[in-house]
C-alpha cells in the first residue's frame, strides 16, 4: 500500500492558496501593520474563495476538509509573507470545538458566520497566574438559577477587538466531587461585566494582544459549549488543532524568510562567484530546509491522526510538531538575517521583524519547555519534576 502524505486536491489547495497570498504579500501585511488596521481585505477573499471554513462541516456552510487542510491554507499564506494569525483562534480552536461539541442552534449561529469570514471568535485560556499550567485557571463559573455567572482574568488573548465573541475557559464546581473542572463559554464582546485592555507588544503585528476582565459577566445557560461535565475532552479538541495551526504559522514563516535569503544567495557577488557558492552561506540555508521539511512531516502526522479521530495520538504528535516548527522558524530567520548580513536588518528586505516574530512559536501556545516535560512524562514514562 502506498502512503500519501499530500493528495492532489492537497496539491491543489497549496497551489491555489500560494496564487492568492502571492497577491497579497508581505508588503501589504507590513502596511497593514503599520496603520494599525487589521487585513481584512485577505481575511475577506479567503474566506470567499472557502478557505477559512475549510476544516469546517459541509452542512454549516465549510469545506468539509480538517486541520489537515486548514494548516495547508496557513502555511501557504505565511509561506508567501502575509500570515493570517486569527485563522488559528477563529476557525481551527472555536470553530472546530463547536463543529465537535455545540449544541444545533450554536452550531448554526456561528459556524456559517466562522466559515465565511463575516464573525469571529477569539479564545480566552491564559491566565497571569496560570502561565502553562491549565490546572490553575482561577476563573470561576457557577450557576445562578439557569444561568452562569463567569468571574476572573485572562491575559495574552488575540484579535478580542475584532472579535463577535470568546471562547473562554472557565472551571464550574463539580456537584459530585466538589472539585473544579474546566467548562467552555461563548462570551459576546458586549456582555455586561466584559472588559478588554490592549496590551503593549514589542511584537507589531496586525492582531492585537489584550488582557480580559470578567466581572461577574452573567450568561445563559446557552452559552455553554457542549456538556459540563466533558469539559477537558473539548478543550483539548482545540488545543491540539492549536498546536497544529501554530506548527503552519511557523513553518510558513520559516520558508517566507528561506526564500528570501536563497534569492539573494543566488544574486549578491562580493568576490567572484554569488555567495550562495560557498558553503559557509549554502549548508546552513540547507540545514534550515531540511528542519523545515521536518517539521512538516510531524505536523502533517499530527493532522493525519486529529482529523482520524485519534486525539491521544494527536496530542502527542501535535506538541512535537510544534516544538519541531518552532526551532526550525527561528533558525530559519536568524540564518536568513545572516545572510543577508547589514540588509537583513532593514526594511527594504522585511526579515529583521521577523526575528522577534519567529519566537512565538516558540513560546505560544505552550512554551517549548512545556511540550518536553510532555514527551518526557507522557511518551518516555519518566517521572514529574513537579
Amino acid at each position: 500500500m502506498t502512503t500519501v502524505l499530500e493528495t492532489d486536491e492537497h496539491r491543489a489547495l497549496r497551489a491555489a492558496v500560494a496564487a492568492l497570498g502571492t497577491r497579497y504579500g508581505r508588503e501589504y501585511l507590513t502596511k497593514v501593520i503599520a496603520a494599525g488596521a487589521h487585513p481584512d481585505e485577505l481575511w475577506s477573499e479567503a474566506a470567499k474563495l472557502g478557505y477559512l471554513g475549510v476544516n469546517l462541516p459541509e452542512e454549516y456552510g465549510g469545506g468539509g476538509g480538517g486541520i489537515a487542510e486548514l494548516s495547508i491554507v496557513l502555511e501557504e499564506l505565511g509561506a508567501a509573507g502575509c500570515p493570517l494569525l486569527m485563522m488559528v483562534v477563529s476557525p481551527a480552536i472555536c470553530g472546530t470545538v463547536i463543529a465537535r461539541f455545540g449544541t444545533d442552534t450554536q452550531k448554526q449561529e456561528w459556524l456559517p458566520a466562522l466559515a465565511d469570514g463575516t464573525r469571529t471568535m477569539a479564545f480566552g485560556i491564559t491566565e497571569p497566574d496560570a502561565g502553562s499550567n491549565s490546572h490553575r485557571i482561577t476563573t470561576t463559573a457557577r450557576r445562578d438559577g439557569t444561568d452562569w455567572i463567569l468571574k476572573g482574568r485572562k491575559v495574552f488573548i488575540s484579535g478580542v477587538d475584532i472579535a463577535d465573541a470568546t471562547l473562554i475557559v472557565g472551571r464550574a464546581e463539580d456537584a459530585r466531587t466538589g472539585k473544579l473542572k474546566p467548562c467552555l463559554f461563548i462570551v459576546p464582546r458586549d456582555a455586561p461585566g466584559f472588559e478588554r485592555r490592549q496590551i503593549d507588544m514589542e511584537l507589531h503585528g496586525a492582531e492585537k494582544q489584550f488582557e480580559l476582565t470578567l466581572d461577574d459577566v452573567r450568561l445563559p445557560a446557552e452559552a455553554l459549549v457542549g456538556d459540563e461535565d466533558a469539559g477537558l475532552l473539548q478543550l483539548f479538541a482545540g488545543l491540539n488543532p492549536e498546536r497544529i495551526m501554530t506548527a503552519a504559522f511557523a513553518i510558513g514563516m520559516g520558508r517566507y524568510a528561506l526564500s528570501r535569503a536563497i534569492t539573494y544567495a543566488r544574486e549578491r557577488t562580493v568576490w567572484r562567484d554569488p555567495i550562495g557558492a560557498h558553503q559557509a552561506i549554502a549548508h546552513p540555508l540547507a540545514e534550515a530546509h531540511i528542519d523545515l521539511e521536518l517539521a512538516r512531516l510531524m505536523m502533517q502526522k499530527a493532522a493525519f491522526l486529529y482529523d482520524s479521530g485519534d486525539d491521544a495520538g494527536a496530542g502527542e504528535a501535535a506538541n512535537m510538531a510544534k516544538y519541531a516548527a518552532g526551532e526550525a522558524c527561528v533558525k530559519a530567520v536568524d540564518q536568513s538575517v545572516h545572510t543577508l548580513g547589514g540588509n537583513g536588518l532593514t526594511g527594504e528586505f522585511g526579515l529583521a521583524s521577523l526575528i522577534t516574530a519567529s519566537r512565538v512559536a516558540r513560546i505560544a501556545p505552550v512554551s517549548r519547555e512545556m511540550i518536553l516535560n510532555y514527551v518526557s512524562h507522557q511518551t518516555l514514562g519518566l517521572p514529574k519534576s513537579y
